[in-house]
């Protein structure tokens, strides 16, 4: 199948986005606050490479730069999602091959990302790009209900 593969960089391109990035982030509600959270991280740093086939938007892999004293300088995907009927398509392992592109291009030392425990179909996916689990990734809610 052919894609098209391009960054999005304005905010009407990324409200675009925002029903497919609800598949992967079922928690986002209101496309403005979205749209604004997005222009917020852009300016961290993130891009969000977007997978159109034909004028439909099929998939979204949302990655950033970032270094630290574990990997040094890696590319860190924060996002990546295919629409369900384009899963197992091939879709997800070329938004990653992009995305692994970038890193080396820009002469990082890893591609890093998460996902869930409960996530076993991505963590195939991943374990099939050559990605491997190194760890767990702990997080505590600072702000409304607590556990």
């Amino acid at each position: 199948m052919d894609f098209t593969l391009q960054h999005l960089e304005d905010e009407s391109a990324m409200r675009v986005s925002f029903d497919l990035m609800g598949v992967l982030r079922p928690h986002l509600r209101d496309p403005g606050a979205y749209s604004a959270q997005l222009l917020r991280q852009m300016a961290q740093g993130y891009r969000l490479l977007a997978a159109w086939q034909g004028h439909r938007l099929v998939g979204l892999a949302g990655y950033r730069e970032m270094e630290n004293l574990i990997y040094s300088r890696f590319i860190y995907v924060d996002d990546l999602v295919v629409s369900p009927d384009m899963q197992r398509s091939g879709l997800g392992s070329r938004l990653l091959s992009c995305v692994r592109d970038e890193a080396v291009r820009r002469q990082c030392d890893h591609l890093v990302l998460d996902t869930g425990l409960h996530m076993a179909l991505a963590q195939r996916f991943y374990f099939r790009q050559g990605l491997l689990a190194q760890g767990m990734h702990f997080t505590q809610k600072l702000t409304g209900e607590q556990p």
